[in-house]
């Protein structure tokens, strides 16, 4: 009897061990959010604090590590954040936007549950409502391979984070304000680096090693330069995908996008600066913050270096630069060339072009002549509870109209595991970054004056990188082959925060018709139910 014991009690050890070893591990974060007194510009302002932090704690991530991030709102205000980068396979429940999320009530918690399924890379988060952004609240996000996957350059001493971007003296209320009352937003007061302004961070290195910095655009409304004085860079990740290892000066880096570099401290022992400048700016702002030599014989000497201000076609030809490393690995072992985007055959093609339209007497933003407005109801939700008189499907063309400017909750409908051409259309004179949410996408070609067809003669359909995020120059269009391989409500943004508070984004609801977890994970037994699914029941886990 006591053998029958042990026997069963060893093959209960070794179910609940495979159990174990079979399931990808759990990170846990408890994040308060508050408001709290910030003087970044050396003005005091309310910024939004995750722990007390600005920026917000770090996400340390492996590949396919489950996150289980519980967000309690101390705000006296609504509040929701959203995962730059984070593709939520199958979990558009999780992404964190209104078209998908309820708010959190302030005083109350919600619990994000997040897996990192196939990525790796640089990205961010941030707050999605309310003008949020421009008051703090983001933080960065790091995902690593897994130790039995290869890394196509070995590795770091270390391993920095810098978050940058423009800012605003004004409390986010005040923006928000301006943007409410039809207006655009003026220019900004400064720049950041890590939440802080000129000379307010020091990175410090061993001469002679090499360290990975992760510089994410986390910006309202402008692109940015990096550089490091003295030192070169090796560009070896955008964004989940490993490129050629190219070497540049300096990198464009817009609004919403995230690039890795290796920099080797190769230089005579003293402090150098790091800078960042705005680009396409009549104005130059600059911020900068010291890389210092562990061994270093002296501080930073002369004019932190310039870089390139106005200069379009540059930036284009260091955009077209950037490609794809063909033989190394991805999040998988498998060399990210063996994926031949190039050869698929395209489903369906889709023209967006932005517009700034004046509509009802005040400034608003558009794509294809439609300016989002949110629903009382988060679209997701509507969808799922088959909530009648949300959103319509099919409230966005495919392509540009050419009429005045209209406002609409924009639902654009797209068939699951469809492969579409996403072209986007500039017309303005201004710079655009453009966001997918839940999807990596590949930029097969960007140019100068409108599209044709006989642009497809110019993609790149061998070796372009995938991202989430894309710039599209003034007067110019961007062209992506994107595989619609995630059922969901998927949010398309504009990345210039004022653009996509006055209605430059839509969503792109991809649909299967199987109701099966396979293709959907179930509404999560948590989520927050508002508008016109209160009272409605969700489904277990």
């Amino acid at each position: 009897m006591g053998g029958k014991r042990n026997l069963c009690s060893l093959l209960l050890l070794a179910l609940l061990m495979s159990c174990t070893n079979g399931e990808s591990p759990y990170r846990f974060y408890d994040w308060n959010v508050t408001y709290g007194d910030i003087y970044p510009l050396g003005v005091k302002q309310r910024g939004i604090l995750i722990n007390g932090q600005f920026p917000g704690p770090q996400i340390e991530s492996v590949t396919n590590d489950n996150l289980i991030i519980s967000v309690f709102n101390s705000l006296d205000e609504p509040f929701l954040i959203s995962w730059n980068g984070v593709q939520q396979r199958r979990n558009s429940w999780q992404d964190g936007v209104y078209g998908t999320n309820c708010p959190i009530p302030p005083g109350q918690n919600f619990t994000y549950v997040l897996q990192v399924k196939d990525q790796i890379g640089s990205y961010f988060y941030s707050p999605s409502l309310a003008f949020h952004k421009a008051a703090g609240g983001f933080g960065g996000i790091k995902i690593l391979s897994r130790p039995v996957i290869p890394v196509p350059f070995p590795p770091p001493a270390g391993d920095f984070t810098i978050l940058a971007g423009d800012w605003y003296k004004q409390n986010h209320t005040d923006l928000k304000a301006i943007l409410d009352g039809g207006h655009d937003l003026p220019f900004p007061d400064g720049l950041l680096i890590n939440g802080r302004g000129s000379n307010g961070n020091t990175f410090t290195v061993d001469q002679g090693k090499t360290y990975r910095f992760r510089i994410s655009n986390v910006g309202l409304t402008t692109s940015i330069n990096f550089r490091i004085q003295g030192h070169k860079m090796l560009l070896v990740e955008v964004e989940g995908t490993h490129t050629l290892q190219n070497i540049y000066d300096s990198l464009d880096i817009h609004l919403g996008q995230s690039y890795s570099v290796l920099v080797t401290a190769d230089q005579p022992p003293q402090d150098y600066y790091i800078v960042v400048s705005t680009r396409f700016t009549s104005q130059v702002l600059t911020a900068t913050s010291i890389l210092h030599y562990s061994n270093s014989a002296g501080s930073v000497s002369g004019p932190p270096p310039g870089g390139p201000t106005t200069q379009i076609d540059w930036s284009l030809e260091q955009g077209r630069s950037v490609r794809r490393n063909l033989t190394a690995s991805g999040p998988r072992p498998n060399p990210q060339g063996s994926y031949h985007y190039g050869l698929i055959n395209v489903t369906r093609t889709i023209r967006l072009a932005n517009s700034a339209p004046i509509i009802d007497g005040k400034q608003r933003y558009a794509v294809n002549s439609v300016s989002f407005i949110p629903a009382d109801t988060p679209l997701k939700l509507a969808d799922y509870f088959k909530i009648s008189g949300v959103f319509s499907l099919g409230s966005i063309p495919d392509n540009p109209t050419g009429g005045g400017g209209y406002l609409q909750t924009a639902v654009m409908t797209a068939d699951f595991r469809g492969y579409a051409e996403l072209v986007f259309e500039n017309a303005e004179d201004t710079l655009q970054s453009w966001h997918i949410d839940g999807h990596s996408f590949f930029v097969v070609g960007m140019d100068g004056g409108p599209w044709s067809p006989e642009s497809r003669l110019s993609y790149n359909l061998r070796d372009t990188v995938s991202r989430c995020t894309v710039q599209v120059y003034p007067k110019s269009w961007t062209a992506i082959f994107m595989p619609l391989d995630n059922v969901g409500m998927w949010n398309i943004r504009s990345e210039n925060w004022a653009r996509q508070y006055l209605g430059q984004q839509f969503y792109l609801r991809v649909y299967s018709p199987a109701n099966s977890w396979r293709d959907e994970y179930p509404i999560p037994k948590n989520a927050l139910l508002c508008g016109r699914a209160v009272g409605r029941r969700t489904r277990p886990l």
